[in-house]
């Protein structure tokens, strides 16, 4: 390396973001995540002692240290170290990197390390296209990803690398980063006269959501855009860090694990009648951009399954909000995505409808079995003056009961096939299902039968 060279890359540095001149260069100064680099840990042990032989997968939210370990990684090993981004590389890059592998471990000996961030950018074909080269030993990979590996990582890729999953980085974490912020000579503003306040400070690494980059970028833009005062001194204060990160980023993934995770705390809070929980989630989803509509066919489903009979108008206020989204729209559709879920989550529940899939089950084990001859079709046709023909020749003389010609509009009759004893609709109770219960109960009692 040059002078120039040397010059340059000092620029760079110093002219880099606070987040990454902050950077952790050893794992002494690594923050958060003990579950995994903490004392005594496998991978601790491993980095320290340069024994990196599996390939590793490190998966967890943005900002939480997974790229920063890997460099770590690159700092301690004397391993050739490579990093590639899965968003800009491709598998010419690739064939160039595992190239080189391959020569420097046969004429030096020496191991590649390579670093894929965002791997799960990559589609199956490329990440096939890394398989062989991990299997064989070639490289060590490490691939850093936001997304659920075992999703969006092929699984032989997954089967051959240990899995370590990055948590969100706690408060005392967070501000244990932004005072050493404040207080780095070489690389943060030790140089530089800046008053912190306490509830500045809570703001910024609240609001920041674990994320130590947001954290540390907000009290960057704080510090630089705030003048000094005649003493010479930077007062990063309450309102001043409220205009620097002033809102949390919803984590969310249309594809992926947090959308999956939300929509099934939401719908199990509005089936437990939790309707402070059920907005909770309701909330996230939207802010976070999910389609409405994706979420009116979710309380579609869930006003027959979980509410059906013992709340009939569930399923009608449902579509009836679902209409009035489309002729609104946002933002005040809002009011009626809101409506739609309290009502469903204030209603009395009931899944007696599953019903339907043990009547299913019950066709499916023992077939179904044929129409009993007082229910079969009567009407003018070739087919039911045959019928007629044979019922009168086998002399089968059973006729069908109309219910409205008798009380109530009931009459005791049999409308299964024989031998199929029935016994699938369970009515709970509840809401209007009482009133059902007590006529079925009712017709019941005069055939004998056990509701």
């Amino acid at each position: 390396m040059d002078l120039f060279e040397h010059r340059r890359q000092e620029q760079v540095s110093r002219e880099a973001p606070l987040a990454a001149r902050l950077r952790p260069r050893v794992l002494d100064e690594f923050v958060g995540q003990d579950h995994i680099v903490g004392e005594g840990r496998l991978l601790r042990r491993a980095i320290q002692s340069d024994r990196l032989f599996s390939s590793l997968i490190f998966w967890g939210p943005p900002g939480t240290g997974k790229t920063t370990l890997a460099m770590i990684v690159a700092n301690t090993t004397a391993s050739h170290f490579e990093t590639i981004s899965a968003v800009l590389a491709g598998i010419a890059d690739l064939r160039e990197i595992i190239g080189q592998a391959r020569e420097r471990r046969g004429m030096y000996g020496q191991r590649t390390i390579l670093l894929v961030d965002e791997i799960h950018r990559w589609n199956r074909s490329q990440q096939d296209g890394l398989l062989p080269h991990v299997e064989d030993g070639t490289v060590v990979l490490i691939g850093a990803t936001t997304e659920n590996p075992y999703f969006a990582v092929i699984a032989p890729l997954v089967s051959r690398s240990r899995v370590f999953q990055f948590h969100p980085l706690s408060e005392s974490d967070l501000a244990d980063l932004l005072r050493r912020a404040l207080s780095d000579v070489e690389r943060g503003y030790g140089k530089r006269n800046v008053h912190l306040a306490d509830d500045a400070l809570a703001h910024l690494v609240r609001v920041a959501g674990g994320d130590a980059r947001s954290a540390l970028n907000a009290l960057e833009l704080a510090v630089e855009s705030t003048p000094p005062d005649t003493a010479d001194m930077v007062r990063v204060t309450l309102a001043v860090a409220e205009e620097s990160i002033q809102q949390r980023a919803v984590r969310y993934d249309k594809s992926g694990d947090e959308h999956y995770d939300t929509i099934s705390a939401f719908i199990k809070s509005v089936r437990g009648s939790d309707p402070d929980a059920a907005l909770y989630w309701l909330t996230k989803m939207v802010s976070a951009g999910e389609d409405p509509r994706f979420i009116l066919r979710r309380l579609y489903i869930l006003a027959a399954e979980d509410i059906g009979l013992a709340d009939p108008h569930g399923i009608v206020v449902v579509h009836s909000c679902a209409q009035a989204f489309e002729w609104v729209g946002m933002p005040e559709g809002q009011y009626h995505l809101a409506l739609a879920t309290l009502y469903l989550a204030t209603a009395p529940k009931s899944n007696s409808t599953g019903a339907y899939w043990k009547a299913l089950a019950e066709i499916e084990e023992h077939g179904a079995g044929p129409v009993p001859v007082h229910l079969r079709d009567k009407s003018d046709t070739f087919h039911g003056v045959l019928r007629d023909h044979y019922r009168r020749t086998l002399g089968e003389h059973e006729e069908y009961k109309y219910p409205h010609a008798y009380p109530e509009g009931w009459v005791e009759q049999r409308y299964l096939p024989e031998g199929v004893a029935g016994g699938w609709f369970r009515p709970q109770g509840h809401g209007y299902e009482r009133e059902i219960i007590e006529r079925l109960e009712r017709w019941w009692r005069e055939q004998k039968r056990t509701p």
